[in-house]
């Protein structure tokens, strides 16, 4: 039986950090009533972890700033969802020579898909995360998401792949102020975790070395090939394809005399391609798996900015559609490391257009 919606009340994802925990707070204090739930999503393999944002210490951390703040606290246990959905397509992308962004598929996937039918059942209308964007509802009646206030903490690139539904009924409280802001909120209020550093690694991966997740999880990923240069020369041998990336220096086990890096991927003949600098920039790319926020559709060819990865600027570019769920992106200046499976995201100013996942 499915609890009645209440209007009201808004469940919002505490991963034990300083920005979920300001963000449930401020709910409270703008008179939502407010249920914290911990999304336990690391797999039984991984262990108690004591770190990062799905450990047990991150639970028990939530568990604190919800009772000191007021608010019921609950953990949800999403394993399965988040192994089908984040950890499968992970080694599977990595398996094919592409490298995915794993965040960006549990935004998708488990935060505003899986989350918000748990909400309902909690008879919320509503949920909420600590997220720096934001979303309002533009004057043609869609609503829009907008990048956050303060552009250097800015997540709107990973929330590219939310839909109008989920758009309008989610609530970024963190979207209007700065990082300072959050962790000087924090300390006011006496929350534990006002000082508490942010989380740089993948949350699955123990020590951020994905090669040896992969390793683990899929050893038959360990099957070397030829390492070639840009003319099709065998310089070496490569210790298996998924354990390289576009634009990676170090690892190669190579002395060429000057900087080599991957330029390519060779799926086809299990080969992995170095070449110089100058290589790996390209102007244009074309992502598939489109998703289009600020229009339901892209009738032509439309001026953009877009940015091929979280933490860069955007580049002036043109965007035309190149088929049925897909794009053609053709930046102004060739941009360094263009990656497959990796996302595209376009703007328009501070309204995120929409994206893709690159090819």
């Amino acid at each position: 039986m499915i609890a009645t919606r209440d209007a009201n009340r808004v469940v919002i994802a505490m991963s034990g950090g300083v920005d979920s925990s300001v963000a449930a707070a401020m709910l409270k204090q703008q008179g939502y009533d407010v249920i914290g739930v911990t999304l336990q999503i690391w797999p039984e393999s991984a262990g108690s972890r004591s770190a990062g944002c799905c450990s047990l210490s991150a639970v028990e951390d939530a568990r604190r700033v919800a009772n000191a703040i007021g608010i019921p606290h609950y953990v949800m246990n999403l394993r399965a969802e988040f192994e089908r959905f984040v950890i499968d397509d992970f080694v599977r992308e990595y398996r094919e020579g592409r490298t995915p962004n794993p965040c960006i598929r549990c935004n998708q996937f488990v935060k505003f898909d899986v989350l918000l039918e748990r909400a309902a059942g909690l008879g919320a209308s509503m949920i909420a995360t600590g997220h720096y964007a934001r979303i309002e509802l533009g004057e043609s009646g869609r609503w829009l998401l907008k990048r956050a206030a303060d552009s250097l903490k800015d997540q709107s690139y990973a929330l590219y792949t939310m839909t109008q539904e989920q758009l309008s009924r989610t609530l970024f409280p963190l979207g209007d102020q700065t990082k300072q802001e959050t962790r000087a909120r924090a300390a006011e209020l006496g929350l534990s975790v006002a000082e508490k550093p942010d989380s740089q690694e993948i949350c699955f991966v123990p020590d951020n070395k994905y090669g040896g997740f992969l390793a683990e999880v899929a050893p038959d990923l360990a099957n070397p090939g030829p390492l070639l240069d840009t003319a099709g020369n065998v310089l070496g041998a490569h210790k298996g394809i998924a354990f390289y990336t576009i634009g990676q220096r170090k690892g190669l086990g190579i002395a060429a005399g000057r900087p080599m890096y991957v330029v390519e991927i060779d799926k086809s003949r299990n080969a992995v391609v170095i070449g110089s600098n100058d290589e790996l920039y390209r102007d244009d790319l074309v992502a598939r798996n489109v998703n289009m926020i600020a229009v339901d559709s892209m009738p032509g060819c439309v001026v953009v900015s877009a940015k091929i990865r979280y933490n860069m600027q955007d580049s002036p570019a043109q965007a035309c559609p190149a088929g049925a769920g897909a794009i053609r992106i053709r930046f102004e200046k060739p941009q360094r490391a263009v990656t497959p499976g990796q996302s595209v995201v376009m703007y328009q100013g501070d309204v995120v257009v929409g994206g893709g996942v690159i090819v």
